[in-house]
Order: structure tokens, then C-alpha cells, then sequence
């Protein structure tokens, strides 16, 4: 027996969608994926919302470690991003 499946998808799916803002949040029984599009205006519109359940969305996190593992072997390191700057403590004049 074959552990393989197909995957069927339609042309609107298969034609993807950008995002570069992922927001990750959960509750005890679900996760939610939130993958936005961030824009320099300062708006981030939500193109997919993905709900899982929590051993399914640890499952995709070891996959996805994998993946990148399997990437940066072939086309080197992936920089990590910036840290964004953080403010300072306390009252401001």
C-alpha cells in the first residue's frame, strides 16, 4: 500500500496567493493561520485564513522545517528577517 495521494486542484486555487504577513494564533482545540498582504500604507489585508487542528498544525511545522532544511541545502542559508525596533521603556518627553 502507497503512503502517495494526488491532489486535485482547480485553476483558481492553483494560482496562489502572495502573502508576506503570516499572524498565528490558537485556541485549545484549533489554530488559526492568518496570511496577509502587507502593504507600506500600513494595511495588511487577510488573503487566506487557514483553521486546523493542533496535531495537524504541528505536523505542518515540522514539515515546513524540513522543507527549509532541504532548500537552504540546495541554494544556501535563508536570512533571518530584521527584528523590528522595539521602544523604549517609560514615560516620553
Amino acid at each position: 500500500m502507497s503512503n502517495e495521494f494526488r491532489l486535485d486542484i482547480d485553476k483558481e486555487t492553483a494560482k496562489g496567493q502572495y502573502s508576506n504577513l503570516a499572524v498565528i494564533s490558537h485556541t485549545p482545540t484549533e489554530f488559526f493561520l492568518d496570511f496577509a498582504l502587507a502593504q507600506p500604507q500600513g494595511v495588511a489585508q487577510v488573503v487566506a485564513r487557514i483553521i486546523t487542528n493542533p496535531r495537524h498544525a504541528k505536523a505542518l511545522a515540522h514539515s515546513l522545517l524540513d522543507n527549509i532544511r532541504k532548500y537552504e541545502e540546495q541554494f544556501g542559508e535563508i536570512p533571518d528577517m530584521p527584528q523590528p525596533p522595539t521602544l523604549p521603556e517609560g514615560p516620553q518627553a
